[in-house]
C-alpha cells in the first residue's frame, strides 16, 4: 500500500510531541519539529510541490540515494537527508519507517525533560 500527500502530511503530524509551522517566506516550506529539531518537510510551492524530506542512517542514505526518485535533499543532504519527490512511490510500510527514525532521531536531541515533557518518556 502507498501513502499519498495528505495521508503522509496527517502521519508526521500524529506523532507524540510533533507540531507543524509553514514557512513561506522564499522556498515555501511545510516543517515538522519535534520541540525544536526538525525531523521532515515537504516543499509547498512549485517546481517541487510536495517533494518530502527526511533524515535517514549514513547506510541508508547510501542505499536510498540509488533508487530513481530518492535524491539527497539540498542543502541537507552532507547531513543524510533525503528527498523523496513522489511519496506515492514508496511503500507506506517502509516511509513510516524512515519517518519514525528521523522523528527519533531528532527527539534523542533534546534534553532528557524536554522528552518526558513531550513524549512521556
Amino acid at each position: 500500500m502507498m501513502m499519498d500527500t495528505g495521508s503522509l502530511k496527517s502521519y508526521c503530524a500524529s506523532l507524540p510531541g510533533a507540531r507543524v509551522q509553514l514557512y513561506d517566506n522564499g522556498p515555501n516550506v511545510l516543517v515538522y519539529y519535534v520541540g525544536h529539531r526538525r525531523f521532515a518537510y515537504f516543499k509547498t510551492s512549485e517546481p517541487e510541490r510536495w517533494r518530502f524530506s527526511i533524515k535517514v542512517t549514513p547506510e541508508r542514505f547510501l542505499e536510498l540515494t540509488d533508487v530513481p526518485g530518492i535524491k539527497p535533499a539540498r542543502w541537507m543532504g552532507r547531513h543524510h537527508w533525503v528527498t523523496i519527490v513522489d511519496v506515492r512511490q514508496v511503500p507506506e510500510d517502509y516511509l513510516q519507517e524512515l519517518v519514525r527514525w528521523s522523528y527519533h532521531k531528532a527527539a534523542d536531541g533534546l534534553s532528557r525533560a524536554r522528552r518526558r515533557e513531550l513524549l512521556g518518556e
